[in-house]
């Protein structure tokens, strides 16, 4: 079964969410439960340490964090109790800066910046369906790792809350990072193999 197995067409809640067994990794979105087996490959938690690494380097001594998965983020729609929340994911990496939202349970809100690392099962969820719901619940900037093209498409939320085109970038490159205007990210070490 792919990452869409036990799509139901019944909705579920972060109450339902919160019941179900270690197991398995979960993410809920919009009501629609998505299973996140299998483990990610080696390659996929490289990258991921590398990425952590230099953005928790910059953020020493600030008050922001650099949360990597297994994290959960709950996007919330307004002022809903927390097990009516429909959306529960667990981003790649999370970069928090209200830590007033930060519990013991994960984080309550839109974080200030979402990595995606792509995977052969989560292309069409990251590509389409976390895309539009990171853009909904006001994610400012949403990075999409390709490591197979070796690439990263950066989206920044525009004043009209929605997400343009992306900057993309190649492992040659450093891209400033929008919310930190002072911290660029080296790919080249990020794709080293």
């Amino acid at each position: 079964m792919g990452p869409l197995a036990y799509k139901r067409e019944e909705l579920f809640t972060y109450g339902d969410y919160r019941t179900w067994g270690d197991d398995e990794r979960w993410e809920l979105i919009d009501g629609i439960p998505y299973c996140m087996s299998p483990a990610p490959s080696p390659r996929h938690q490289i990258l991921l340490a590398d990425l952590v690494r230099q953005f928790t380097s910059y953020l020493l001594g600030k008050s922001c964090r650099a949360i990597p998965a297994p994290f959960d983020v709950r996007l919330v729609e307004s002022d809903e109790h927390d097990d009516d929340i429909t959306t529960v994911v667990q981003p790649d990496l999370s970069i928090i800066c209200d830590r007033s939202r930060l519990d013991g349970a994960g984080y309550r809100g839109a974080p200030e910046l979402v990595v995606e690392i792509l995977s052969p099962g989560t292309v069409q969820k990251d590509l389409k369906v976390k895309f539009a719901r990171y853009e909904r619940a006001g994610v400012r900037e949403y990075w999409i790792v390709d490591p197979a093209a070796k690439t990263v498409m950066i989206f920044s939320l525009g004043p009209d809350g929605r997400y343009g085109r992306p900057s993309v970038y190649l492992d040659t490159d450093q891209p400033q990072v929008g919310i930190f205007p002072d911290l660029e990210i080296n790919l080249a070490a990020i794709f080293a193999e």
